[in-house]
C-alpha cells in the first residue's frame, strides 16, 4: 500500500473538482483517487499482462525463472492472448451499444414502440439509400424494417464484409483483404477472438494480434458506426448550438437529476419526462422551482450534442458531482459506471438507479427501461427524484464554479453544411496549410494522471501548430471547461487555424459526441481520402488517449491505427511484458497498416511527436510541411 497521501491539487486542474475533493474528505466520502493510494502499487505481472488466468492449470506468471506457462505459452503468446481478450470486452462493449440501437430502430419500424420514433427521416433514406435498399415510392417504415435487417447483418456470421466497410477507400479495403483482417460480423469476430484465446488454440502472438485488429475494425466500421448513424435516425443528427459544463450547472434550489452511461435510448425519454407540466408542478408542491437534468459521461454527451442538455462532469467528476449534496437521483444505463457511486450517494440523499438488465449494482433501485414502456418508466424515475427533494439537507449543499459556455453539435452533416455541402473547403485549407491537419483526441480519465492535465494541455499545444482537433467522450469536458469549444476560442490558435475558424464560425476544437461516435471521425477521414483518392493512413491525421483506462478505448486505439491513423495513448496496454507484441504495436504495424500506436504521458512531448508525424504525411502528399 502507498500511505503517501496526494495533494489536492495534484489530483485535478479543476478548481470545481478540487473544492469537491476537500469536501469529499471532510465529509468522509472516499473517492476514486483514495482507492488508488489503496492499491498501489499495481501487481507487475498484469501490468506487463503475464499473468495468465485462462485455465485452471494456472495461474501462471512468467518470469525469468518461470519462463513457460504450465501449457508450455511464452511471455508473447500471454500477453496476445491477455490483450486480445481486453479489445474483445471494449468491441462488445460499443458494439453491444449498437445492437440496443438497432432492436430500438427494429422496434420502431415493426411498430412494437409508441415510445420512440423516426426523427430524422432523411438520414435514413440517405443510409437506405447507401446501403442498397430501395427507396422510391415506398412507405418509410417499409424502408426502415428492410435497413433494421441489414444493420443486424453486420452482427452476422454470413457476409464476408460490414455493411459500412464500402465508405473505406479501396487501397485500405485491398490492404485489409491481403492481411486476412477484414471484418466480418461484429459478434463472428469477438467470438473468434474468444476462441482464439481459448487454451490450445491461438499460440502465434503476431496472428492473435491481427485478428485482435479485424475485431476491433468490425466495432469501428460497423458496431460503433451503427450506433451513430441510428442514435441520429433516432433522435436527431446533431446541429451546431451551445450549452454549458461543469459543476455549476447543478441548481441548488431545484431538483437535479443527472443521466450517466452510453445510451441515449434512456436519457432521451428521461428529458422529455422533466419537461411535463404535471412533474414540474409536483416539483414545485416539493418545494422546488423546478426540474434540471444534466449529464455525466457519454450519455451526457449524447444529450448535450443533440439538445443542448448541460454537461456537469467527465470520468472523475461522477462521484464529486454527488458530493456537492445537491443531486437527488443519478440514472444510469451502462460502461464507465463506479460501483462506489451507491455508496458515495448514501453518505448524503442521493439514489442511483439501473435502468439496464445487463449493468445492475448492488445497493442501486433497478427500473428496466424497455421499447414498449420507456416512456412510463421515465416517468417514474422523474417522480423518484422530486420525492427525494425535501430529503436534501441544505447545510451539506455546496455547487461549486459558474458553469463555463461550450459550443456542440459537430455531426459530419453539420460540417458538410457548413463548407457548402462540399468537403472541399476543407481539402484546400489543409494542402494551402492553413490547417496543416487534424487529431481525434478522445476518452477517458484515469486517476493515475492529474485530472484533465494531460487531456487539455494536448488540445491546447494541438491547436497552436494549426492543427484542428475533434473531440468525443470525456476529453469534451476538458475542452469546454478550458473555454476551447467556443469560436472566440480560435484566438489561440495559430495563424491559419484562426483564419478557417473564423470564416466558418467555428472553434478550433469541434466536438462530434460520445465516445461511440468516434465512427464520425472515421467515416470524415474517410470522406477525405475518397476526394482525394488516397488511403487514410496517407492523410495528415492522427489521433490520442491521453488519460485513457478502459477495455474500450484500446479497442477504439486498434481500430484507428488498422484504419491508418497514427494513435497516441498516454500509457500503454498491458502488453509490454512481450517484445513481439509491444513492438508489432509500436512499429510493425506501419509497415502492415499504415499506422502504429505511440506512447507518451508528456502531453507537450506528445504534441511533437504528432506533429512530427502530420509533417512527415504532409511532405509525402506533396505539401508544406
Amino acid at each position: 500500500m502507498n500511505d503517501k497521501k496526494r495533494k489536492i491539487e495534484d489530483m485535478s486542474i479543476w478548481e470545481d473538482a478540487q473544492l469537491m475533493l476537500a469536501k469529499a474528505e471532510r465529509d468522509g466520502v472516499e473517492t476514486a483517487w483514495d482507492r488508488l493510494g489503496q492499491q498501489t502499487p499495481h501487481c507487475r505481472f498484469g501490468e506487463t499482462g503475464v499473468c495468465c488466468r485462462i485455465c485452471t492449470m494456472g495461474p501462471c506468471r512468467i518470469s525469468k525463472k518461470a519462463p513457460l506457462g504450465v501449457c508450455g505459452a511464452d511471455a508473447d503468446v500471454i500477453v496476445a492472448r491477455n490483450f486480445g481478450r481486453f479489445l474483445a470486452g471494449g468491441a462488445a462493449g460499443h458494439s453491444d451499444h449498437g445492437r440496443d440501437c438497432i432492436e430500438a430502430f427494429h422496434a420502431v419500424a415493426y411498430g412494437e414502440t409508441r415510445d420512440y420514433g423516426i426523427t430524422d427521416q432523411a438520414k435514413m433514406v440517405r443510409i437506405a439509400q447507401e446501403l442498397g435498399i430501395a427507396t422510391e415510392d415506398r412507405d418509410a417504415m417499409d424502408i426502415a424494417r428492410d435497413l433494421a435487417d441489414e444493420m443486424f447483418e453486420s452482427f452476422g456470421s454470413r457476409r464476408e464484409e460490414v455493411a459500412f466497410v464500402h465508405r473505406v477507400p479501396e487501397v485500405q479495403r485491398k490492404r485489409w483483404k491481403e492481411l486476412g483482417i477484414m471484418p466480418r460480423g461484429v459478434d463472428r469476430e469477438i467470438t473468434e477472438m474468444m476462441h482464439r484465446t481459448h487454451m490450445g488454440c491461438d499460440n502465434d502472438a503476431a496472428n492473435t494480434l491481427l485478428h485482435g485488429a479485424r475485431m476491433s475494425l468490425a466495432d469501428g466500421w460497423a458496431g460503433s458506426m451503427i450506433a451513430t448513424e441510428l442514435s441520429d435516425i433516432l433522435f436527431g443528427t446533431p446541429a451546431p448550438h451551445m450549452s454549458r459544463v461543469n459543476l455549476g450547472v447543478l441548481k441548488a434550489d431545484q431538483v437535479n437529476i443527472l443521466v450517466h452511461g452510453h445510451n441515449p435510448i434512456v436519457s432521451e425519454k428521461i428529458l422529455e419526462a422533466v419537461q411535463e407540466p404535471d412533474l414540474t408542478a409536483l416539483a414545485k408542491e416539493k418545494g422546488a422551482a423546478g426540474i434540471n437534468l444534466a449529464g455525466l459521461c457519454c450519455t451526457g454527451n449524447e444529450l448535450m450534442m443533440r439538445k443542448g442538455i448541460p454537461m456537469a462532469g467527465n470520468h472523475l467528476m461522477t462521484e464529486l458531482a454527488l458530493v456537492t449534496g445537491a443531486v437527488e437521483l443519478i440514472v444510469v444505463d451502462y460502461q464507465c459506471i463506479m460501483p462506489s457511486l451507491v455508496q458515495v450517494g448514501s453518505c448524503y440523499h442521493t439514489r442511483m438507479v439501473t435502468t439496464a438488465d445487463k449493468a445492475r449494482f448492488t445497493g442501486a433501485e433497478h427500473v428496466k427501461f424497455e421499447m414498449h414502456n420507456g416512456m412510463e418508466q421515465a416517468r417514474k424515475v422523474v417522480r423518484m427524484a422530486i420525492e427525494r427533494f425535501p430529503l436534501r439537507n441544505p447545510d451539506r449543499v455546496d455547487i461549486p464554479s459558474e458553469p463555463v459556455e461550450l459550443m456542440t453539435g459537430f455531426s459530419n452533416e453539420a460540417l458538410l453544411e457548413a463548407m457548402g455541402g462540399s468537403p472541399a473547403p476543407l481539402i484546400d485549407a489543409i494542402k494551402a496549410g492553413k490547417m496543416r491537419g487534424a487529431v481525434g483526441i478522445v476518452g477517458c480519465n484515469n486517476p493515475k494522471y492529474q485530472h484533465d492535465y494531460c487531456n487539455l494541455n494536448l488540445v491546447k499545444e494541438l491547436i497552436k501548430k494549426d492543427i484542428l482537433v475533434i473531440v468525443t467522450g470525456c476529453v469534451t469536458t476538458a475542452a469546454g471547461k478550458g473555454g476551447l469549444l467556443v469560436p472566440g476560442a480560435a484566438e489561440h490558435a495559430g495563424p491559419g487555424l484562426m483564419e478557417i475558424c473564423g470564416a466558418l464560425g467555428i472553434p478550433p476544437v469541434l466536438h462530434m459526441g460520445s465516445c461511440v461516435d468516434n465512427a464520425r471521425i472515421l467515416q470524415l477521414g474517410a470522406l477525405l481520402a475518397n476526394e482525394l483518392g488516397v488511403a487514410i493512413s496517407d492523410l495528415p491525421l492522427a489521433a490520442s488517449s491521453p488519460e485513457w483506462y478502459s477495455e474500450k478505448a484500446a479497442t477504439i486505439g486498434t481500430y484507428a491505427v488498422a484504419s491508418g491513423i497514427f494513435t497516441h495513448l498516454g500509457h500503454p496496454p498491458n502488453i509490454t511484458g512481450s517484445e513481439i507484441v509491444t513492438g508489432l504495436a509500436l512499429k510493425g504495424l506501419d509497415e502492415l497498416v499504415g499506422a502504429c500506436f505511440c506512447i507518451e504521458s508528456d502531453p507537450f512531448r506528445a504534441t511533437e511527436l504528432i506533429d512530427e508525424r502530420i509533417r512527415m504525411k504532409r511532405e509525402a502528399l506533396g505539401l508544406e510541411p
